[in-house]
């Protein structure tokens, strides 16, 4: 009895010390590996590669091809970007696995048809793919299996698979829009002229186009062997099937027939590359992005900002803790919005300057303790890099475009040639379920690790239903040329060009403590990812959640930024200055001391990702695993 009561009071202060959030799903455990991704079906095929000896790369690679051919909102014509943490070399390494913009995707061209920004849907959406490069590259660099071992989940899964409600019902209310493009319709709806002209949730859903590309890569591998080519020779043999062969013939034919852009030479002229990530200390963890030809520079830009905060002391999602937050993100996302492109077209962004310290004691200095600062604008980093600011005219009229109070300001902008913009500019109405739409416009996120010391962290996308499908090739065509900008006073550096890469959303996430794995990191939610990450990782790291604990907390998110998704219109893309969505569960006194502050706030049940995410346990040797309670995101550990 005297063990019991020692054992209960223990217990007791250990519950007290910790943070109390209840779960509802439960963290995974596990000493050897762990897969978790967007899918059940795709977790499942990560876990049949560790099965077969493969590492965290092999399976995170496996994940990857069964997400896109699942159609978890991405396609094999989509993108990929990854951080991999290389227990042999103990760095972290990035894959930059973005397609480019073809060959006549100019600002002329899309101006010329009346458009403020690229199209979201469609032909003229596309860049080239970048996945399957991507995947090959990995596999050929970091992996140990064959690309017939990692992609046979996947081959049998185009063979036909019982295909989810989420997916299946997606489908459905997409349909009209998936008619238009005559290899799509063959493809996803398998009972045209029928009420419901989609798959049924359940139903076996086949792909043999898919299953025929697929099976040609494995064979391009396979023919490599025999002809005494290593193991990466012959994986990179699939990649210039893909690229330059048949393959790339008839995706290049299905897309200019459809009114695509997209060339051969656009795609034997594409590769992925290896880069050296970008990461920032914040209170002892090292903390890694990609560049800034993603949004991931602006978590790092908050964290240097908050870390002039004491954020313990204000308290989880107290009203000073939300107002800091809210008040950092937004200074770090109009530096985004203004400054983030592409690193390899001139001139480069000034992202020496965006993560200076010093800059970030200056930009933390602007926030005012005791009211909402109703617009951030973009600052100016080039003196902390010692230069000059190229664009400081620009800089200058853009301030006009938005007013503290009003949107007036942006009257004056919006280009004439759509009247319907100038009504709606002040309208609150429908046109904020769709702002919202294309805010949280998600993806899919894979993060897989193993005892070897393999950290993997993948934020794919792109080619999402629904998508346009490239002839017979079965590969629904990216739609990420929409996050290009067409005037330069909405961001200089992201404005399109043909062979330059947008600004992407996509973000994984990689942190290290004492030198080792810590944390792999993911979320979809197209402008949200970066502020839900931020919060999930001050979760853990300043308020002692556990894993999953942190991707179920509520969150904040802010509206104060420029659209990268959706919409062709000016209107489409503008900041809602001053608005902040909060968990229905904020309690009143919060509420009130926010509204006083001059917020404008809306509320929903959903603000916390959805988050996956592994804890290394560097005390116990064994991973903790965190998947979101929203939507189907699923692991598997052992």
């Amino acid at each position: 009895m005297k063990s019991f009561t020692l054992y209960l009071c223990i217990f007791l202060l250990i519950t007290k010390a910790s943070y109390s959030q209840q779960t509802q799903k439960p963290p995974l455990y596990g000493k050897n590996w762990m897969a978790i991704t967007g899918k059940p079906l795709a977790a499942t095929a990560g876990a049949m590669i560790f099965q077969k000896g493969g590492n965290a790369v092999d399976a995170a690679c496996a994940m990857l091809a069964a997400t896109c051919t699942m159609w978890d909102v991405l396609s094999w014509g989509g993108e990929t970007q990854a951080l991999i943490y290389n227990p042999t070399t103990k760095k972290v390494i990035a894959i930059n696995a973005l397609g480019v913009a073809p060959t006549g995707a100019t600002v002329d061209f899309f101006k010329s048809k009346g458009y403020d920004f690229p199209p979201e849907y469609g032909p003229l959406a596309a860049i080239t793919p970048g996945t399957p490069g991507g995947l090959c590259y990995m596999l050929a660099k970091y992996g140990s299996l064959s690309l017939q071992e990692v992609l046979n989940p996947s081959i049998e899964m185009a063979a036909g698979y019982p295909i989810d409600a989420q997916t299946a019902n997606s489908i459905e209310r997409n349909k009209e829009k998936i008619k238009e493009w005559p290899y799509s319709k063959a493809v996803f709806l398998p009972h045209l002229g029928s009420k419901r002209e989609a798959p049924a949730a359940g139903e076996i859903f086949r792909q043999p186009q898919l299953f025929a590309t697929l099976n040609k890569l494995v064979e391009a591998e396979q023919q490599a062997l025999k002809e005494g080519k290593n193991r990466e020779e012959a994986i990179m043999a699939a990649y210039n099937r893909f690229y330059k062969g048949d393959i790339a013939d008839e995706f290049v034919r299905g897309s200019a027939e459809q009114g695509g852009l997209i060339t051969k030479a656009d795609l034997a002229n594409w590769t992925p590359i290896e880069e050296e990530p970008l990461h920032v200390n914040y209170r002892g963890v090292e903390v890694y992005k990609l560049q800034e030809w993603t949004q991931g520079p602006a978590l790092l830009q908050s964290l240097n900002i908050l870390e002039n905060f004491d954020l313990k002391n204000l308290g989880y999602n107290s009203a000073q803790y939300i107002h800091t937050l809210y008040q950092t993100m937004n200074l770090a996302f109009a530096d985004r919005d203004f400054y983030y492109g592409d690193p390899y077209f001139r001139p480069r962004p000034p992202i020496s300057g965006l993560l200076d310290k010093n800059y970030a004691k200056k930009r933390a200095a602007m926030i005012p303790k005791d009211r909402n600062l109703m617009i951030a604008l973009p600052g100016d980093p080039f003196p902390f890099q010692n230069e000059s600011n190229p664009f400081k005219g620009l800089l200058k009229k853009r301030s006009l475009l938005l007013d503290s109070n009003s949107n007036e300001k942006i009257k004056d902008f919006v280009p004439k040639h759509d009247a319907s913009n100038q009504a709606l500019l002040n309208s609150e109405t429908a046109e904020d379920s769709l702002y919202r739409d294309r805010l949280w416009r998600g993806t899919t996120s894979v993060v897989a690790a193993d005892k070897e010391g393999w950290l993997v962290a993948i934020t794919p996308s792109g080619g999402w239903v629904p998508a346009c499908i490239a002839g017979n090739t079965g590969i629904g065509m990216s739609q990420r040329l929409q996050s290009f900008v067409l005037d330069s006073i909405v961001n200089p550096y992201n404005v399109i060009q043909p062979g330059k890469r947008p600004r992407v959303t996509l973000t994984p996430s990689l942190a290290l403590k004492n030198g080792k794995p810590f944390l792999a990191f993911a979320v979809q939610g197209g402008d949200t990812q970066d502020q839900n990450l931020l919060q999930f990782f001050l979760n853990i790291v300043e308020f002692g959640m556990t894993v999953q604990q942190a991707t179920e907390a509520a969150n904040i998110n802010s509206n104060q930024l420029w659209l990268s998704l959706g919409g062709t219109q000016m209107k489409d893309r503008i900041p809602k200055s001053g608005s902040i969505l909060l968990n229905s569960n904020t309690k009143e006194g919060i509420r009130n001391t926010l509204k006083q502050m001059g917020y404008n706030m809306t509320f929903g049940e959903r603000t916390s990702g959805p988050i996956n995410a592994i804890f290394v346990d560097q005390e116990h040797g064994t991973f903790w695993g965190g998947s979101s309670n929203h939507g189907e995101d699923y692991g598997i550990g052992w």
